[in-house]
């Protein structure tokens, strides 16, 4: 196995005019974009999606979830465009059995995609297993029942003193640390929620605590928190080891 120091750059903001910087094998690249923008913006993106995406976007029957999508879609189509330096229209996905996107034909950038309440957050990076996830941070009424339910047993003793404004974020800071990792394996819920460990803290170095049953995978993976938007939660997965 080969490892690198991973650089992990800023949380950029965009738009169908950014440029990213050429990204090598030791980066990751992080964009967020805000999705309350102009019809001319939501427009730009619409004429961006494959044909089969703009049926998508028409299925939805609640125009926020659909301008929300299209806006999503349309500037990652955008930007794995920069970043292999090709055309939107010759961008294809593929999609793994529990429903991670990857590029076809196979090409070593790997990305992720996440959106919540009115923010999208993507990921990029090469040759290694990547998941993002964003929540906007808010009052959830069912907190530590949910904790309860799908959180290991350290995170929920973390969690039971908690109350308020710190819960809530805390909880948050949780669930996307937890979801990030499991988008970055790529295997849905089939890996339970509760046979890992994620710190709370709200910056940790890294944020994977322990696996389980196989406590190695602890040792091949780091999970970092964003600095995303003010009022939203962040983090990323990412494989620290790859084949050479």
């Amino acid at each position: 196995m080969e490892s690198s120091s991973l650089k992990i750059c800023g949380v950029w903001d965009a738009s169908l005019s950014a440029a990213p910087a050429e990204l090598p094998a030791e980066a990751v690249h992080l964009w967020q974009r805000e999705l309350h923008e102009s019809a001319s913006d939501l427009e730009a993106c619409r004429e961006l999606l494959s044909a089969e995406e703009r049926d998508k976007a028409m299925r939805y029957r609640i125009e926020r979830p659909r301008s929300d999508y299209i806006l999503t879609r349309g500037t990652l189509r955008f930007l794995l465009a920069q970043y292999l330096h090709l055309t939107p229209a010759e961008i294809s996905f593929g999609y793994a059995q529990y429903g991670k996107p990857f590029l076809t034909p196979e090409s070593d950038l790997r990305f992720n995609v996440s959106h919540s309440h009115g923010l999208a957050l993507m990921g990029f990076v090469r040759r290694r297993e990547i998941g993002v996830d964003v929540e906007q941070v808010r009052a959830q009424s069912d907190a530590k029942t949910l904790a309860e339910r799908f959180f290991s047993v350290r995170e929920r003793e973390y969690l039971r003193d908690l109350s308020g404004d710190e819960l809530h974020a805390a909880f948050f800071r949780c669930w996307t640390r937890k979801e990030a990792y499991i988008k970055a394996k790529g295997e849905g819920l089939s890996l339970p929620l509760h046979q890992f460990d994620v710190s709370i803290e709200p910056d940790p170095k890294q944020a994977l605590l322990a696996t389980r049953p196989d406590h190695s995978e602890a040792n091949r993976w780091s999970i970092l928190n964003v600095s995303a938007k003010s009022g939203y939660a962040a983090a990323f997965a990412v494989e620290k080891e790859v084949e050479p």
